[in-house]
């Protein structure tokens, strides 16, 4: 399978688009409701926010979403890896392994010298995926405040 990577830029708003009907999809978002495309426009122009996808016969099949942390303790930002899902066809197929090395690579040659990504305890491919792929698990009990407004 040809699998291809790239980072989304604002020259790519069809194919974010196309990123969040994957995460739609894989994630079972009910009532999810696509935001206008001026504002992921407005997403895809920002350095704080990087969107990578993995693709196949011209459409992407997976992605990932991360956040750009700046440190207070060293010059080097780290990154939150937010959102990361392959095509339920897709999956088990190396296209996660792809994507993940994609990236890696990308944050290497941008001096970014960490990243990190959660996964939820009872998501076990998931879990395996990570440790597979070399990450270090860690325990931490992360705490949700919803209804803030």
């Amino acid at each position: 399978m040809n699998i291809t990577t790239q980072r989304l830029t604002t020259h790519h708003l069809a194919e974010f688009v196309e990123l969040l009907q994957v995460y739609e999809a894989v994630f079972d978002m009910e009532n999810f409701q696509m935001p206008d495309k001026s504002y992921l426009k407005n997403l895809l122009s920002g350095e704080d926010l990087i969107m990578f996808v993995a693709m196949h016969e011209k459409a992407v099949i997976g992605g990932l979403t991360a956040y750009v942390l700046p440190s207070c303790y060293s010059r080097s930002a780290e990154i939150y890896v937010y959102d990361f899902a392959v095509h339920t066809n897709f999956q088990r197929k190396g296209v996660g392994k792809h994507l993940l090395s994609a990236f890696a690579d990308y944050c290497r040659k941008n001096n970014y010298a960490t990243f990190f990504v959660q996964a939820v305890t009872t998501d076990v491919h998931a879990v395996e995926f990570y440790r597979a792929t070399g990450g270090t698990p860690e325990n931490v009990v992360q705490f949700t405040y919803t209804d803030i407004r």
